[in-house]
């Protein structure tokens, strides 16, 4: 924590200089700190009695807990805090939370319940994340630079009226996306665009491809690498000089970011792991039915036949499944529902569409939300198993998660329920619920890091 005391001020002023982020001789001895406004810190600003502590202190990754701790307040003193951040372009989210403190004038958000009236109620210790929401309406929270962290703000507000009480005490601290040692590599290898993250040896290697609306999406692989892999976040149109508005993909360009993994001294084999999102989750599907040396697949909410563009490989094409946009639903303030507007891909005739999964040799888990309205991921994810159980194949694994709809981020990502559609461009229902949404993501994203972690390590 910085020190911003009177004393080492005056020193200062005089020219002489102290290391920061320590405490200096005069606040070890004793002397009260001195807060500067708009400077960080965990201090009270309005009172010398109160402070907020987390843990870890100053900085912690996007994807892991952080403990929120008030502390010099009354017994049972009611309280209202306040977290917000603003994101890369400027947009503001918010989320408040009405709390009494304990007895002993200490508030752990691990051990009191939020009380109703707030933005979410009940012993929810991340909830002033998860509960996050855009002031700017349908703007969804995705980090573009994954170098620099989110800064979240944390607020004390005396009482719990609507207005905004004293502000009794206010914190920062840093969201990170990449671990300490954990480099970031651009790669322009050939075709490929694309983003490595390598921890500090040789570890698995994983490919995560993103789904529609183009561009070159890092916060899920600079996440993973954290934990243990060496991650390549690959774009594959509008981005850089790769096609802008494609008519059609080809697998070849996906099979050269997987040689270029399989060859890398860093990357530890024998087999690629792939983690896809929507329209990624067609893909890694397809690069598994078609391409050796993949061992393991994830997709989150991944139609399980091709979807928005045919996927040429070889001498071979498989169309794309058909969009009927008469399908769609209009609801209040000309919001669509999309979700019956895809041709059935197991019903379609002669199955054209339908990926070959069965001729995966990688393990699949198939993650789907119950209530997504892009797609219907249940309904493909449970026939996707029957399927391949039909074929004689025990290589799949399904999570279905109820009040889930088509957005699943890594964990502690703010609520996006209504978002733009990935092909038509026009404000959707992405469907879910909130709190059903912050235990999912949590859920998910342990089950892909171990996920992949058995099949990947155990080889």
């Amino acid at each position: 924590e910085t020190c911003w005391c009177p004393q080492l001020r005056a020193l200062r002023l005089l020219g002489i200089t102290s290391s920061l982020g320590k405490s200096c001789v005069f606040c070890t001895l004793g002397s009260p700190p001195l807060q500067i406004p708009g400077v960080p810190t965990s201090r009270s600003l309005a009172s010398t009695a109160t402070s907020i502590r987390f843990s870890p202190a100053t900085r912690s990754l996007f994807d892991e807990p952080l403990g929120i701790a008030v502390q010099g307040l009354s017994p049972r003193q009611q309280v209202t805090l306040r977290a917000s951040l603003r994101d890369e372009a400027g947009e503001l989210f918010e989320a408040h939370a009405r709390y009494q403190a304990a007895e002993d004038g200490e508030l752990d958000v691990a051990r009191c319940p939020a009380l109703p009236g707030g933005s979410f109620s009940g012993l929810e210790p991340m909830g002033l994340l998860w509960a996050l929401q855009p002031r700017k309406a349908f703007w969804r929270l995705v980090k573009k630079d994954v170098q620099t962290p989110f800064l979240l703000r944390l607020e004390v507000l005396e009482g719990h009226g609507d207005d905004s009480g004293r502000l009794l005490a206010q914190a920062q601290h840093e969201r990170a996306f990449l671990r300490d040692g954990v480099r970031r590599v651009p790669v322009r290898d050939g075709r490929i665009r694309a983003t490595l993250f390598l921890p500090p040896a040789p570890f698995p290697g994983v490919i995560t491809i993103d789904g529609l609306g183009g561009g070159l999406c890092e916060h899920r692989a600079s996440l993973l690498a954290n934990h243990g892999f060496a991650t390549l976040a690959l774009a594959y149109y509008q981005y850089e000089d790769l096609v802008q508005k494609p008519t059609k993909l080809h697998l070849e360009y996906f099979e050269e970011a997987l040689n270029y993994m399989l060859q890398h001294t860093q990357v530890k084999g024998p087999g690629i792991g792939l983690l896809g999102y929507s329209k990624g989750g067609d893909l890694s599907l397809a690069m598994a039915a078609f391409l050796k040396n993949i061992t393991a697949v994830a997709s989150i909410n991944g139609p399980v036949a091709i979807t928005a563009f045919p996927l040429c490989y070889k001498d071979k094409t498989i169309p794309a499944l058909i969009y009927k946009e008469n399908l769609t639903k209009v609801y209040d303030n000309n919001i669509l529902d999309y979700s019956d507007v895809l041709d059935d891909p197991f019903k379609a005739p002669g199955n054209q569409s339908l990926i070959p999964i069965e001729n995966a040799e990688a393990h699949l888990l198939l993650i789907a939300g119950q209530d997504d309205h892009i797609i219907h991921s249940k309904y493909y994810v449970t026939e996707a198993s029957k399927y391949l159980q039909a074929q004689g194949k025990e290589n799949v694994q399904t999570l279905i998660y109820p009040g889930v709809g088509h957005c699943i981020d890594p964990p502690f990502s703010p609520f996006y329920p209504i978002g733009k559609h990935p092909v038509f461009h026009k404000r959707a229902v992405l469907g879910g619920e909130l709190t059903a949404y912050s235990k999912a993501q949590v859920h998910a994203w342990l089950q892909i890091r171990a996920f992949f972690h058995k099949h990947l390590n155990d080889k």
